[in-house]
């Protein structure tokens, strides 16, 4: 059980090189995925490369008379949906680093994303707004590349990493709907688990830190912003296990930049549930995780529901 439990949970840290798209900032928006971790967060795999996708559905809406700043524009009585496929690589090295095992990550986003607003404004760099508007686009987001460091001691696990934000993606300036970034951003994060085999506990949480440079097209840059995530589960079995999660997230400063007309901050919280399978197709281990959030005390930022269906997977395991 305890070989299964490990070995299964570790496969789910892949999703942590995947963008957001339902935080505060420009366009409502951060690379940060919230909702990414979740049980068995800070539980390194052993040496090998796993393959994870994460098929992502998000609906939501900033209220009527809200503004967001996107595309260089004020958007007025904003909502949105998207369905987005993050497929991530993770290769964790087999030499020992700092007493630890090093991994890292790779992501790229493709999907789909519809956005509709009841006015757009002329932002502060000018250019036009109008009535009501509606963006529909399917298209490559930017890729996410990182690292992290990750320890063991008994029960308990821990890591440290980073993530990288690549603005390579296909960004349309002046367009309300896009799944690039088109900036730099950097993410920093640290995370513990408690995860116990003989009682199927998991108890798991990791915070961080989101640095965001300017986008050069509509000189916004997106202020500071601290994420929590936390996971309450119980492995039933070795192949079944079901749990609370939730999350937090704070905008620590304002927008600024030539294209910010306001320090907009943002701030939510979400709570939802989790369930999980564990299985074989032939003699590779498979592990399957559904999760989903409710959001609430939302501020300058698209308020809404996710859902997470998540398949894992190892490629290669390293002797």
């Amino acid at each position: 059980m305890r070989r299964n439990l490990i070995g299964f949970a570790g496969t789910a840290i892949a999703a942590v090189m995947v963008p957001a798209l339902a935080n505060a900032a420009e366009g409502g928006t951060g690379f940060y995925l919230l909702g990414s971790k979740g049980p068995a967060a800070a539980v390194t795999p052993p040496p090998g490369v796993y393959f994870q996708n994460d098929l992502y559905f998000f609906t939501g809406d900033v209220g009527a008379g809200a503004q967001l700043p996107t595309g260089g524009k004020l958007a007025v009585g904003v909502d949105g949906s998207a369905i987005i496929e993050l497929p991530t690589v993770i290769w964790v090295l087999p030499e020992d680093i700092a007493g630890g095992r090093l991994g890292l990550t790779a992501s790229l986003p493709i999907g789909w994303k519809k956005t509709s607003a009841d006015l757009t404004v002329a932002g502060p760099l000018g250019g036009s707004g109008g009535a009501s508007v509606r963006d529909e686009v399917f298209t490559v987001g930017d890729p996410v590349v990182g690292g992290f460091l990750g320890w063991q001691s008994g029960n308990f696990h821990w890591q440290v990493g980073t993530m990288i934000n690549v603005p390579i993606g296909d960004y349309q300036k002046g367009e309300i709907s896009n799944i690039a970034f088109n900036h730099w951003g950097a993410d920093v994060f640290a995370g513990a688990t408690w995860l116990d085999p003989e009682t199927g506990l998991d108890l798991s949480g990791v915070l961080g830190v989101t640095f965001n440079a300017e986008n050069p097209a509509t000189d916004y840059r997106t202020g500071n912003e601290f994420h929590f995530e936390w996971a309450a589960v119980k492995h039933v079995t070795p192949q079944f296990d079901a749990g609370l999660i939730g999350y937090y997230y704070d905008q620590l400063s304002g927008d600024s930049g030539d294209g910010a007309n306001r320090p907009f901050k943002g701030r939510a919280a979400s709570i939802g549930a989790t369930i999980g399978w564990n299985f074989k197709v032939g003699e590779t281990p498979v592990s399957a995780r559904l999760k989903y959030f409710h959001e609430f005390s939302v501020r300058n930022r698209a308020e809404g529901d996710a859902v997470f269906l998540t398949i894992s997977m190892p490629l290669s395991i390293t002797k």
